[in-house]
């Protein structure tokens, strides 16, 4: 398992986002060098994990429990097949491009060290946006997006250090309990049902993702 490239955005004006300035930094390209990593701070006013990379919205994004977001290069493989184009690392706007890891089957609070230093954490899968449709130009793309179930994970930053491309990824801690983020992302879209397993994940679970198990589970009970 390892890093294929660490993409990085910069702020840019697109007609496509409800951003107040008009401004997104989905559109992230392969970094040539190594790239560190650390905390934001708090959803709201921390933006990325990553330095150089931009998170425009941070009323939806960025912040230190969706630092920083990967994909699997097998999934990018598997859109290309569907939509018929080439899909580069950071199309969906990626900062990790990964190779020979199962990023949707990972599981909520599974940790993975990159390189020498760096510790992830998985919160959540990635809920599409209209953003995201309008960067990729795709009709109906949120709702094939969520169809198919498998939307990277979130993940906060437990140790900082340095990334880059080629660094070796590898799971150094898996929970017992099954809350994986395709599990999790399905919960929160097509699948409601499934909001109470979530609670299995505990804390290590996206803040946003645990209120809205326990609301469902209270209403249930109520």
């Amino acid at each position: 398992m390892k890093l294929l490239s660490v993409n990085l955005g910069r702020p840019v004006a697109v007609p496509y986002t409800d951003q107040p300035e008009g401004l997104t930094g989905i559109d992230k390209r392969p970094a040539d060098g190594p790239v560190k990593v650390a905390a934001p701070g708090p959803k709201g006013t921390g933006a990325s994990g990553l330095a150089g990379d931009a998170v425009c919205d941070t009323r939806h994004h960025g912040g230190d429990d969706q630092a920083v977001y990967a994909v699997a290069r097998e999934d990018l493989d598997e859109w290309e097949r569907a939509l018929g184009r080439t899909l580069v690392n950071g199309a969906f706007g990626e900062n990790l491009t990964t190779e020979g890891l199962d990023v949707s089957g990972a599981r909520i609070g599974e940790r993975w060290r990159i390189g020498p230093d760096v510790v992830l954490e998985v919160t959540s899968g990635r809920i599409p946006c209209r953003t995201f449709q309008g960067h990729l130009g795709e009709e109906r793309w949120v709702r094939r997006f969520t169809e198919r179930g498998a939307p990277g994970a979130y993940l906060r930053v437990v140790e900082p250090g340095e990334v880059c491309a080629g660094d070796a990824v590898e799971v150094v801690h898996r929970p017992d309990h099954d809350v994986t983020v395709a599990v999790e992302f399905r919960a929160l879209t097509t699948e409601r049902t499934l909001l109470p397993r979530l609670l299995a994940a505990g804390p290590a679970l996206h803040p946003e993702a645990l209120a809205a198990a326990r609301k469902y589970v209270a209403r249930q009970g109520g």
